[in-house]
């Protein structure tokens, strides 16, 4: 598997928005959106084990175990398999993972967040997955989050679209934020790793 990093932080999207996690960015995605705010190309080569290891060195205290392992990306249905999903769960973490959801998922999985981009790239990126536990839409103001309404998901969320530019972004939090009133079956997510400046 070629994974571009391996670190612990706090979940900043979603759900599980503040909780601590231990992530597994796999390198590569089939898509390649314009505004992509991951840096996931490079990576290093790792064996199952290798990446079980690595993920049990950053566990802080065996007592308070970290909740979640978060596989991500890129795209980590590119690389992700049952065996490891099943290791992980074994090793008592819940696994989340991070999709557009273009590609199947191992069975296993607990948490799905699917973020579709057909809205943006058309019918190449279209979901195949029809049901998530998060459902998280990009809002740039532009385009209608309900035309996702067909999926199932137990949480919709949306999220402001990051476009470099603070002002452009508080212009996008705020009318995120009036959708959600509107449309209250949204719910608002913000990137809290990048407003308390954290990885």
């Amino acid at each position: 598997m070629l994974v571009n990093e391996i670190f612990l932080s706090l979940q900043g999207e979603g759900y599980h928005s503040g909780t601590p996690a231990v992530f597994v960015r796999f390198s590569g995605c089939n898509l390649h959106c314009p505004f992509c705010d991951t840096r996931h190309a490079s990576g290093t080569e790792m064996t199952e084990e290798e990446i079980a290891d690595a993920v049990k060195r950053l566990i802080p205290h065996a007592s308070f175990p970290i909740p979640l392992l978060v596989f991500t990306g890129g795209e980590p249905a590119l690389q992700l398999t049952p065996s490891l999903v099943a290791s992980a769960k074994a090793a008592g973490f819940t696994v989340c993972v991070e999709t557009n959801g273009t590609l199947p998922l191992p069975p296993n999985v607990d948490w799905v967040t699917l973020s579709p981009k057909g809205l943006w790239l058309g019918a190449e990126a279209e979901p195949v997955l029809r049901r998530a536990d998060d459902l998280k839409v990009l809002f740039d103001g532009g385009h209608d989050p309900e035309a996702y309404a067909h999926i199932e998901a137990t949480h919709r969320f949306l999220q402001p679209m990051d476009t470099g530019e603070s002002a452009r972004n508080a212009a996008l939090m705020r009318q995120a934020a009036d959708y959600c009133l509107a449309h209250p079956h949204w719910r608002l997510s913000l990137q809290i790793h990048k407003i308390i400046d954290i990885r």
